[in-house]
């Protein structure tokens, strides 16, 4: 018998924690999303950040923030039976999309794989940094991901336009 996956799709400031056989997919651009995986009890799931932390701001216990992002993720897999101690990690985004722009995707990256070190939660997988934003595919029941690299943004007018996707695909 074929199963079937079912797509979750995330955006800014989400996270999904689930057993089931689900995809989940982003696409980020300076955001970044982690994976984690328990490969002992089959529970996985994944977040999706805009920063590190909200600073002195109104709403910094929002999840669009790393911090809070991380820990509602750890915490709703435990609620699902994952062991901390088996937790993995895969790291995807964290792009500096335009010169012009912040490196705010730098902070992320460097936010991401700091918190992931001083939880002890090893990082088996990563794709962090570059100029080009990424689709990414989970499968939290296995812990296999998938990205596809997205075209960076062209500053000159008269430079050809890029497909949608490139057709090189990488698994983690």
């Amino acid at each position: 018998m074929m199963t079937t996956n079912r797509f979750v799709t995330l955006t800014q400031g989400e996270f999904h924690a689930t057993r089931d056989p689900v995809v989940l997919s982003t696409v980020l651009g300076s955001c970044v999303a982690v994976c984690l995986h328990d490969p002992e009890s089959g529970v996985g799931g994944m977040n999706h950040f805009l920063l590190p932390d909200g600073g002195k701001s109104m709403d910094a216990r929002s999840d669009r923030y790393g911090v809070n992002a991380m820990e509602q993720l750890i915490n709703a897999l435990l609620r699902l039976g994952a062991r901390r101690g088996a937790l993995v990690a895969k790291a995807f985004g964290g792009a500096n999309m335009s010169p012009r722009l912040a490196p705010i995707g730098d902070g992320n990256a460097r936010f991401a794989r700091q918190f992931l070190a001083t939880e002890g939660i090893n990082c088996i997988a990563e794709s962090l940094g570059g100029t080009n934003a990424r689709r990414v595919h989970f499968w939290p029941q296995t812990g296999k991901a998938q990205q596809m690299i997205v075209p960076g943004i062209v500053d000159d007018p008269t430079a050809p336009i890029e497909p949608l996707f490139r057709p090189n695909v990488t698994l983690f």
